[in-house]
């Protein structure tokens, strides 16, 4: 066991009630310390809420919703009390559900839920976004955990559709699938089953290009422009092994060829990251390979450079085609 696992399961034994706990106690527990008030009536009469707001040992966060403490409101918890605001009928959904189930990259704010068309809602919080749908089925809702969430793949299919632009849509789509959160045809068969999905045909193709290996808006950006110059397209993500025996992922490889493309995002203004990516790509060329590096900006803002580059080399190598200008 890891010494960072070991911190955590003391962590948790530290926070889980005792077995002979009442259930207010076991209730706040599952719910990360937040509640209703249809939840505390159950258990408390109206003077002992009263008391323990007035007292400061619960904060009212919304008109019927409370916080059994007076600090800061955690993530987690406003996405609680998002849902015990709008009633029993919503699900978090989109960005907010994708990450509840472990997707990275994204704000946490605001928080969107999703609701049925037919349902009625109880009044929102500020920072809740609620969106309507005529289709969710028990096959969109994960089954276990709390508070209640789309699956994965419908989590980001929503979030592309509701997201504040294009490049937001792809970003989210191919983080997704960079971080494997879904895998190749999942997004397919839900924008199959929606039939009013906004940006049907870029979460497709996005998904199409993530799930073949173009997992950054970047990696997305430079196949864009392969496909317009008529290149000869890559393999995304290949598996080569290093000098050490390491397995490495290439972001595009023209293996007849022999030539290879890495797209550096912003993390390689940190030189010692730099410098691992460099050691990293030393052991693994061998004679006869081309490499070829370029910034992320430098694929948005001098693509005719790239492709010139990129033609070069490919020519270099024994390409006969002739790149569309």
């Amino acid at each position: 066991m890891s010494l960072r696992t070991g911190s955590s399961l003391a962590a948790l034994s530290r926070r889980l009630p005792r077995d002979d706990a009442d259930e207010l106690t076991w209730l706040l527990f599952h719910q990360e310390d937040v509640l209703s008030l249809d939840q505390a009536r159950r258990h408390l009469s109206p003077k002992a809420i009263r008391h323990r707001v007035a007292t400061g040992r619960w904060r009212q966060v919304h008109r019927a919703v409370f916080v059994a403490h007076n600090g800061p409101v955690s993530a987690g918890q406003r996405r609680w009390t998002a849902v015990l605001a709008a009633g029993p009928q919503a699900v978090l959904g989109g960005l907010t559900a994708a990450q509840s189930g472990g997707l990275r990259g994204f704000s946490d704010r605001p928080v969107h839920l999703l609701l049925p068309a037919s349902s009625r809602r109880g009044s929102l919080p500020p920072g809740v976004l609620l969106h309507r749908t005529a289709t969710l089925t028990d096959r969109d809702v994960l089954a276990v955990g709390q508070p209640r969430r789309t699956m994965p793949s419908r989590s980001i299919v929503d979030a592309a559709q509701w997201a504040s632009g294009d490049q937001e849509a792809r970003a989210i789509v191919a983080a997704a699938f960079q971080q494997r959160l879904v895998a190749a045809d999942d997004l397919h068969q839900i924008v199959n089953r929606l039939p009013r999905v906004r940006r049907r045909q870029l979460i497709l193709a996005t998904a199409t290009d993530a799930a073949g290996g173009s997992h950054s808006l970047p990696e997305l950006a430079f196949l864009g422009l392969i496909r317009r110059a008529v290149l000869p397209e890559p393999t995304r993500q290949k598996i080569r092994y290093d000098s050490t025996g390491r397995r490495r992922y290439l972001d595009a490889y023209f293996e007849e060829w022999g030539v290879h493309v890495e797209i550096d995002g912003g993390q390689h203004v940190d030189p010692r990251a730099w410098w691992a990516d460099m050691s990293r790509q030393n052991g693994l060329w061998v004679a006869g390979d081309r490499l070829l590096r370029f910034p992320a900006w430098a694929v948005r803002a001098h693509s005719n450079e790239v492709l010139t580059q990129l033609g070069g080399a490919l020519k270099a190598a024994g390409w006969q085609g002739q790149p569309n200008p």
